[in-house]
């Protein structure tokens, strides 16, 4: 049981390294982040308008096509008008110049419409591109930035990371899943030592019986308050090989 203690522990001062890493690059990493989603919904966004005006343009031209097919084939009737024998045939030839001519009338209100889609969607995509500009300029700085941080520490965060992997795969799975559990729940700081007959996380007084009960490492304990895991000075003092 002790040495489960020590390997919780030693656990813990890792991770502690590791998080005091993780602060010094402060709101950096978020800030990446946040700005390299913002720069693809943006990309995202003028590419959906890009590929709107896109295939207004191709519907436009075909209708534009349509209406010229239409507009002949009018002419072609009213020509066939003065050809006709009766008053049967000649009403139909008009009929069929009647339908023509709405929708020649509906595929111009058509045509209008896609003309005014793509000039909208193309004017907007166009509005987006210096603002894409400008936040993949602020991106690159803040990338620069946090690559600085990051080769900084680079040495020392590996070391830690590795010193990590080696200590996790020598911990009882049960024993990380719980000190996983407590350390997301409180903060970070799973486990703790004893200091002045009180907890080390929230400084609630243990009573004497169960500090001497903690001294014999043979347990686990946590605290009554804030349930974190408690260790003696036995173990926080006692060198782990890794």
């Amino acid at each position: 049981m002790e040495k489960r203690l020590r390997l919780l522990y030693a656990l813990q001062q890792v991770d502690l390294q590791l998080d005091e890493l993780h602060e010094m690059k402060g709101d950096l990493p978020g800030i990446v982040d946040g700005l390299r989603q913002h720069v693809k919904e943006k990309l995202d966004q003028k590419a959906t308008l890009e590929r709107t005006a896109q295939e207004s343009t191709i519907r436009r031209d075909a209708t534009d096509t349509d209406i010229v097919t239409l507009r002949e084939k009018i002419e072609r009737y009213k020509g066939q008008q003065f050809e006709v024998k009766t008053n049967k045939q000649y009403d139909t030839l008009a009929r069929e110049i009647d339908a023509a001519q709405e929708s020649v009338a509906k595929l111009t209100r058509d045509l209008e419409a896609l003309e005014n889609r793509t000039a909208v969607a193309r004017d907007d995509a166009a509005k987006l591109a210096p603002e894409i500009e400008q936040l993949q300029a602020e991106l690159a700085e803040r990338q620069t930035e946090l690559d600085a941080v990051n080769k900084e520490h680079e040495e020392e965060e590996l070391r830690h990371r590795h010193e990590r992997q080696k200590l996790v795969a020598r911990i009882h799975k049960d024993d990380l899943k719980m000190y996983e559990r407590i350390r997301k729940a409180k903060d970070g700081k799973a486990v703790v030592a004893i200091k002045r007959n009180a907890c080390g996380g929230c400084y609630n007084k243990v009573p004497p019986q169960k500090a001497l009960e903690l001294r014999r490492n043979d347990i686990f304990m946590m605290c009554e308050r804030c349930g974190r895991l408690l260790v003696s000075d036995e173990v926080t003092d006692g060198a782990l090989e890794l």
